[in-house]
């Protein structure tokens, strides 16, 4: 979390701070190094260009030091420089790691507090800078606008009526809704009326498999019927044929 830090040695000077950082101070000195002393635009493409890890977090806490300066300072971004940037050590978090023969070593979370300091150039540096800067023959450098400016609308030349316009969007916005409405309820029609034919086809499928199988049901009848009544006539000849024979 970065906040403002009012210091006593220059009243220009604004300082923000990032606390509780789950990163070691050894790993964030060296990058501080980096940026001490440099304008906030050489030490923003150094911290871009740096490869450490912290980096990102440093950058971050950058832009807030520079916000703060131009909120409550009223300073521009382009005459801004770093004065001093540190780190100290927060409160370190415990843990035990499990080792061989029921031994345990401990694990130590290091934690840091980072602050940067930025402050205004003086007027002599200043002016020493826009002249290196002509001489060089670049563009002087201007303040950034963070906010966008509303853009002007353009004048209109001709007379019209705006009423008329909005009364035609909405007629016609209104007409594409009724023809989207009107689409929807056919599609569901048409989606009704496959359905209801669906199930007719379905149902003449199923009757016709029916008539099919009671037509089977009576030909096995006739055929049994017709079997057993050829077996009682050979019964009846044979006993009578043995009737014959007995009588002879």
């Amino acid at each position: 979390m970065a906040d403002t830090m009012a210091t006593g040695v220059a009243p220009r000077e604004t300082a923000a701070r990032l606390r509780h950082l789950r990163t070691s101070p050894t790993k964030i000195r060296p990058v501080l190094k980096l940026i001490m002393g440099k304008d906030v635009l050489s030490a923003r493409d150094t911290l871009r260009l740096c490869e450490r890890g912290v980096a990102a977090d440093v950058g971050k806490l950058l832009d807030s030091a520079i916000a703060n300066a131009e909120h409550n300072d009223h300073v521009p971004e382009d005459e801004l420089f770093i004065t001093r940037a540190f780190a100290d050590e927060g409160p370190t978090q415990k843990r035990w790691r499990p080792r061989a023969r029921g031994r345990g070593t401990q694990i130590r979370k290091r934690t840091s507090h980072i602050t940067i300091v930025v402050a205004r150039f003086g007027d002599d540096e200043l002016e020493r800078r826009r002249q290196r800067e002509a001489a060089a023959g670049g563009p002087a450098r201007r303040r950034p606008t963070r906010r966008r400016t509303p853009k002007a609308e353009p004048e209109h030349d001709h007379d019209h009526d705006h009423d008329d316009a909005v009364a035609e969007e909405s007629t016609t916005k209104k007409s594409t809704a009724k023809k989207s409405t009107a689409k929807k309820a056919a599609k569901k029609s048409t989606a009704k009326k496959a359905a209801k034919k669906s199930t007719a086809e379905k149902s003449t499928a199923e009757k016709s498999t029916t008539e099919k199988s009671t037509t089977k049901k009576s030909t096995t009848k006739k055929s049994t019927t017709k079997k057993s009544a050829a077996k009682k006539s050979s019964a009846k000849k044979s006993a009578a044929a043995d009737e014959d024979q007995k009588d002879a």
